[in-house]
């Protein structure tokens, strides 16, 4: 295995958003945002001559609001392109009011080929609410301008915000299909702790969203796009043909990722994890190494999860702080069948079977069994004279299990329990 994906965090913004607890703080100095871009571009450099990212198919920029940095972004996507020659995909993450234009050209230019812009909502009024620094009228400019500089847009949308209706939200629904953009992701708001939309909640300012609406507002998602020609492929994501996001395909399919930067998270397998070591100064994950430093342990995890806790980025001194998770063979087959049941594809009886050769069969067969039994998931109609043993079906989710998605996820997770 080698990197498939790799993921840069800007951990910067204008303002934070009264809901948001993603690592980012609100940063106007040039100075500082040009600091960073520089060297995220260096560390990229150094990860592409080094060789580690030749094999890297896909690329997101996140935060925070990457389209801060400005012209300082589309240097940060030429260096990517340079130093991933296979790469298929790049996108941008970008909030309406901190893209312009000549922004949006600058990063087609530079390599980058999506923008996925953060709109939640076509309403002032929840935008407002939600502490949002952009109008409706700035979201459909911003879809406008990423689309006439040749880029596949993908909007943000969320559901259950404070003062939002359902006729509202059907109106935030299709003036997202109106806009042109190619996809489209649905989250329901959480209220997290120590926001400051926690914080209005409790004085009463605003209500608690509501999870009976959430998922109204969930369904009405699904009909409304998928009448205007939009797939669902995943629990929170619709695309038109040839616009689903692959790099977040890759999250939800087992694919190694490596993530640079503050609270920037990477999932390899231990050979990977062993090779980028030294360059990214990760600690050490004891049995994943033999004793020569060379090898890989025969009891090795079967993935090693990090992520970046210091701002430092790698090479820098003083070197960035990790937390490392380690998963066992059976933690990670029951992870790849807890994020396959996100897809809309559902987890193929191959992946099944190889899960069969680490996970109890019993367990797995009660589970698969549960899931059914309970309208979560069933098996697609399997070719003539194959089935789920031959690798002829699919165990995918149904509407049920779309809508109790923790349910039927839950039901997989827990296999991993040994």
């Amino acid at each position: 295995m080698a990197i498939e994906a790799l993921y840069l965090h800007v951990p910067f913004c204008a303002l934070k958003c009264r809901y948001c607890d993603f690592d980012s703080a609100p940063c106007r100095d040039a100075g500082l945002l040009a600091g960073y871009a520089g060297r995220l571009r260096s560390c990229v450099e150094r990860l592409g001559a080094q060789g580690f990212l030749g094999a890297c198919r896909t690329a997101y920029i996140g935060g925070g609001t990457p389209t801060l940095l400005g012209a300082g972004l589309a240097e940060v996507v030429r260096a990517i392109r340079d130093a991933a020659p296979a790469l298929e995909e790049l996108t941008c993450e970008a909030n309406p009011e901190s893209l312009s234009a000549a922004l949006a050209f600058a990063l087609k230019e530079a390599g980058a080929t999506r923008l996925s812009l953060g709109v939640q909502s076509f309403c002032d009024e929840e935008l407002a609410a939600l502490g949002r620094l952009h109008t409706a009228a700035r979201a459909r400019v911003a879809v406008s301008e990423a689309r006439a500089a040749g880029l596949n847009v993908s909007v943000d949308l969320m559901c259950g915000i404070p003062l939002q209706t359902a006729a509202s939200w059907r109106d935030t629904l299709e003036d997202a299909v109106k806009s042109g953009a190619g996809h489209v992701s649905v989250y329901p708001l959480t209220v997290e702790e120590g926001t400051a939309l926690e914080r209005l909640i409790d004085r009463g300012a605003f209500a608690e969203p509501d999870e009976d609406f959430q998922a109204c507002c969930m369904e009405m998602a699904r009909e409304v796009l998928f009448q205007a020609g939009f797939a669902p492929y995943e629990v929170a994501s619709y695309a038109r043909p040839g616009k689903a996001c692959r790099h977040n395909v890759a999250y939800w399919t087992g694919v190694p990722y490596l993530g640079v930067g503050r609270s920037a998270a990477s999932m390899l397998d231990a050979r990977t994890y062993a090779d980028l070591r030294d360059a990214l100064g990760l600690p050490e994950a004891g049995a994943a190494f033999g004793p020569s430093g060379e090898g890989v342990a025969a009891d090795a995890p079967a993935r090693l999860r990090f992520t970046q806790r210091g701002d430092a980025l790698p090479g820098e001194d003083p070197g960035p702080v990790f937390d490392l998770e380690c998963l066992s063979a059976r933690e990670a087959a029951a992870e790849d069948l807890m994020l396959g049941l996100r897809m809309t594809g559902g987890v193929s009886a191959e992946l099944l079977a190889r899960a069969a050769a680490v996970i109890p069969r019993d367990a797995l067969a009660r589970a698969v069994k549960v899931a059914c039994a309970e309208g979560l998931a069933f098996w697609e109609d399997a070719p003539a004279g194959k089935g789920p043993a031959t690798g002829g079906a699919r165990l995918m989710p149904t509407r049920r299990g779309w809508l109790l998605g923790n349910e039927l996820y839950g039901l997989f997770w827990d296999l991993a329990a040994s």
